[in-house]
């Protein structure tokens, strides 16, 4: 067994670092009821994530359920598995079964199909603790984000690290030098599960560690895309902005709207100029690239997106705010508009009978009138959300307030219809009770037929049990 899976915490309490993050989890395990919201753990790869829910389902004594990007996410499977498991309680006695969801951030492609929005109705529906994970939180659905609780876990401290993987190396009985656990954190750069395979690696065969002795080439080297723009807006030396591109997994393309995104933000009018100047040429190159499909044409694309754009800050000691490009968020911004407004005519044309596409083009307008006279009672009806109620009233605002209030009395309606019913099965018991009552005291106050004859017939049988030996007697003489 490979130490990292040997030396895995068995308990919260054993997890290094991200204190805050666990005492949350803690918490929420100690108060968890079926109406408390599931977490998203979130974080870089090899820094506890998985390793805490495990473990707190080791303390809590729950059962757990785990599904990850090896198995088969479509929207059947997830329902079949992971939904008829939250709807219902443990097979082997434990007090809760926690589901867990690993990588809820791929949930992408022909796999996995469906598969974000059957978690959205699990979590809406579940009757068990869930618990989902991912190491990017952006790359959640927005649906699923929104339902859940957000426990961030950061990047594991060197001294940290250098601490537990002394512990190992006592536990192993294995000498390891100061500097040689200096070296795999460093290159670990956090990433606990990486440090202890690195110190795997370079103590077979061996009873003491030094330096010379750590292959550091063992973790699996990546950069992200914030490396890169760091560096590029640093003005790194070419050679470093070449490897950053290598590790990266980004395209040229996704690249060079990062770099665009955080020009925009530069305040020298003037390097903000050249560094547009470079990505236009690199823009060029990747013009080129897609046209004519020679994509040895990229390699010039990426040179001008880093290094070209690089130059303009050498020395210039500039640190931009990295964020993901706005064209993206304005994309996802009008999907997300049409998606609503497909879904307001859809609602509107079941209750008018009138065809989606014809609530659109003709009646939406009229629609709004109406919806604007009596907000409330147009959204009750409807079955509006917020979104779709704004693109009625054109005012997000009083939308959103219409909403809570539709909301709040709902919740007034089921509760008063939760209470009713509660009363009637009480006076349903009650009821019944009287009439077990009465019958019990009518079948002591009139016993059975049967009953009374059988009490006879043994009164007589002791009466003839009596005149017995004096009969004898008589006859005797």
């Amino acid at each position: 067994m490979d130490w990292a899976e040997r030396y895995r915490p068995e308990h919260l309490a054993d997890i290094l670092g991200n204190n805050a993050a666990v005492k949350q989890i803690s918490d929420w395990a100690r108060n968890w009821t079926p109406s408390s919201r599931p977490l998203l753990i979130t974080g870089k790869p090899g820094i506890g994530k998985t390793s805490a829910a495990l473990a707190l389902a080791r303390d809590m004594d729950w059962e757990v359920l785990e599904l990850n990007a090896s198995d088969a996410r479509t929207k059947s499977v997830i329902e079949r598995v992971a939904g008829n498991s939250a709807a219902t309680t443990s097979l082997f006695g434990a007090s809760r079964k926690l589901i867990i969801i690993d990588e809820a951030d791929n949930l992408e492609g022909n796999a996995d199909r469906g598969g974000a929005r059957a978690i959205a109705d699990i979590l809406k529906e579940a009757r068990q603790p869930i618990i989902l994970i991912a190491n990017d939180a952006y790359g959640v659905s927005d649906s699923i984000r929104k339902l859940c609780d957000a426990v961030p876990f950061r990047s594991i401290t060197s001294s940290t690290m250098e601490k537990r993987m002394r512990e190992i190396c006592t536990m192993e009985k294995i000498s390891c030098g100061t500097d040689a656990l200096s070296a795999i954190s460093e290159s670990a750069s956090g990433d606990m599960r990486s440090a202890v395979n690195m110190l795997f690696g370079a103590s077979t065969g061996k009873t003491a560690i030094t330096a010379e002795d750590v292959n550091t080439s063992q973790k699996d080297e990546r950069a992200s895309i914030f490396d890169l723009v760091a560096g590029v807006y640093a003005g790194a030396p070419d050679a470093k902005l070449q490897k950053l591109s290598r590790e990266c997994e980004e395209k040229p393309d996704t690249v060079m709207q990062w770099v665009e995104e955080s020009a925009s933000t530069v305040a020298d009018a003037n390097r903000r100029t050249r560094a547009y100047a470079a990505l236009s040429r690199a823009d060029i190159y990747l013009g080129r690239t897609m046209v004519r499909q020679y994509y040895t044409l990229w390699r010039y694309a990426t040179a001008m997106t880093t290094s070209g754009v690089a130059k303009e800050f050498d020395g210039a000691g500039f640190r931009p705010r990295i964020m993901p490009p706005s064209r993206w968020r304005r994309m996802g911004t009008a999907k997300k508009q049409k998606t609503v407004r497909r879904t307001l005519a859809a609602k509107l044309g079941e209750g008018y009978s009138i065809p989606d596409a014809q609530i659109q083009r003709v009646y939406l307008d009229l629609l709004s009138r109406f919806a604007a006279a009596s907000p409330l009672e147009f959204c009750e009806r409807h079955d509006l959300d917020d979104d779709q109620l704004t693109i009625l009233l054109h005012d997000k605002t009083e939308a959103t307030a219409v909403f809570k209030e539709a909301q709040k009395l709902a919740k007034e309606r089921e509760m008063k219809m939760k209470k009713i019913s509660a009363a009637k099965r009480a006076a349903a018991r009650k009821e019944e009770e009287e009439r077990e009552a009465e019958l019990e005291k009518f079948r002591a106050e009139n016993p059975p037929v049967q009953q009374v004859v059988a009490e006879v017939v043994a009164e007589s049988v002791v009466e003839e049990k009596k005149k017995a030996p004096s009969q004898a007697t008589l006859d005797f003489f």
